[in-house]
């Protein structure tokens, strides 16, 4: 059994930050991609930031710049670093991530964390 569980989300003012942190847990043998998506209010899932087991990243457009995705794999740790916060940051965050949980390379999946709210307001 695998757990995501996020957190470090809240309430800031436009142009603040904060840091979401996303714990994975369980039997894990091996992390590869972890991935961060939003959601907000009348709006679809969206990808924002995508870590590589190397570290390597990628950004979508609306946050490049602003929030920075890390991870520590000995802690099975990602997380969101996230800069200059704008009103339309304002979503659920929830974090994902492909894990191999026995030797077998097969032996993958896909989970999901339950999110963390982050709300932009002054």
């Amino acid at each position: 059994q695998v757990q995501l569980v996020e957190s470090g989300g809240g309430l800031v003012q436009p142009g603040g930050s904060l840091r979401l942190s996303c714990a994975a847990s369980g039997t894990i043998f091996n992390i590869y991609t972890m991935n961060w998506y939003r959601q907000a209010p009348g709006k679809q899932r969206e990808l924002i930031a995508v870590i590589d087991r190397e570290g390597g990243t990628d950004y979508v457009d609306s946050v490049k710049g602003r929030f920075t995705v890390s991870r520590d794999n000995a802690k099975n740790t990602a997380y969101l670093q996230m800069n200059s916060l704008k009103p339309e940051d304002t979503a659920v965050y929830v974090c994902n991530a492909r894990i191999q949980t026995t030797r077998l390379e097969w032996q993958q999946g896909d989970y999901w964390g339950q999110g963390t709210q982050v709300t932009v307001s002054s």
